[in-house]
């Protein structure tokens, strides 16, 4: 049995324990800022974030604005990124109260873990993971070390908090494995620090973007939460479709009609099938319409409170300002741990003085 079917085996005990008991659990989850937010991050993360805060569940959302340079040279915008990103998550329902939320690069001694969890790990597992392989492949340049070390980056992300829950998709489960590889190395080595987090594998089909490849800022077929009504009806318009006025669903031969039937049917009330039957012949235009008016109507409510997030210059800034007050609260206890079990603790110790003698 591989990976993924072994976890998804596990996955109605699983989600019957945290509906039993949602306060056994942390979850770490989060993305990169290099773009603005979209429906498929609203279908495929928020709106799954919203419920586990609605049920208990301590929830935690990085904003990885280090890894931003990962794959690319420099990260363009990246305030703009995670700024905006903090507005559509409190439009969308997460309270920072119960959510706490906070910046990769505001936090030095979680990415000091990077140190003690490379040693254990190879060359050649760095080498297998999907999203390493990906990119080696995609880009055609030798990997950066960055790069190469993503996934135990993302390691770090999610066991400095202790994080024993992580919602992800079939394509990430590598990186929570990887995971589980270096908190059981660590405890094994040294002494037992981390929990082993498990995968809670979200339900959520691929959302298709405009031009029916999978929805992503990188493909420039999304639609951002912050469009106005007019700049997505823009959107909308510009998708190239075909001449055949009889509306189906093949997202192979006619992606752009799909990604607007799905994008319709995520928005409004009725399914693909239905859709497809409704508009029988009446074209492309009429399918462009009805995908416009699903997705404004769909998102008028998200976007209402977000013009009125964003119109509070200091509100934003102030609640990354907690998150990231919080989140290095939490990284130097576990740096301290983690010095700690391999012998290091004098540096906690001279840390100590170092402070005690500035005060």
């Amino acid at each position: 049995m591989d990976s993924f079917s072994a976890t998804a085996k596990r996955m109605p005990a699983l989600t019957a324990r945290i509906a039993s008991n949602p306060s056994e659990f942390r979850v770490l989850t989060g993305e990169r800022p290099t773009g603005a937010l979209h429906l498929g991050h609203y279908f495929g993360t928020i709106r799954e974030r919203v419920r586990l805060q609605s049920i208990g569940v301590e929830t935690i959302i990085i904003l990885a604005d280090y890894q931003v340079i990962t794959d690319r040279d420099i990260a363009e915008n990246v305030g703009d990124h995670v700024r905006g990103a903090v507005a559509d998550y409190l439009a969308a329902g997460l309270d920072p109260e119960r959510t706490k939320i906070f910046t990769h690069s505001a936090v030095p001694a979680l990415n000091q873990l990077m140190l003690p969890f490379l040693s254990l790990v190879t060359e050649s597992e760095l080498h297998r993971n999907p999203t390493v392989k990906a990119e080696l492949s995609a880009s055609g340049r030798a990997l950066s070390g960055l790069m190469l070390t993503y996934p135990v980056h993302q390691a770090a992300d999610i066991l400095f908090c202790k994080a024993n829950l992580v919602p992800v998709g079939k394509d990430n489960l590598p990186h929570v494995e990887q995971s589980r590889v270096i908190a059981r190395r660590f405890n094994e080595r040294y002494r037992s620090v981390f929990p082993e987090p498990e995968a809670l594998i979200t339900d959520t089909p691929e959302i298709l973007g405009l031009d029916g490849r999978k929805m992503s800022k990188s493909y420039g077929n999304a639609i951002a939460l912050g469009m106005t009504e007019d700049e997505t009806a823009r959107a909308i318009r510009k998708t190239i479709t075909d001449s055949d006025k009889s509306i189906s669903f093949d997202p192979v031969n006619r992606p752009g009609v799909s990604g607007l039937l799905s994008t319709a049917a995520l928005c409004g009330d009725a399914s693909v099938e239905e859709l497809v039957a409704e508009l029988g012949d009446s074209g492309s235009g009429a399918l462009k319409q009805r995908a416009t008016d699903a997705v404004n109507a769909y998102l008028a409510e998200h976007r209402r409170r977000r013009a009125e997030i964003v119109r509070d210059p200091g509100l934003v800034d102030s609640i990354l300002a907690a998150g990231n007050t919080w989140a290095n609260g939490i990284a130097e206890g576990t740096l301290r741990e983690v010095r700690d079990a391999m012998g290091m603790g004098y540096a906690n110790s001279s840390e100590a003085s170092r402070f005690s003698m500035r005060s």
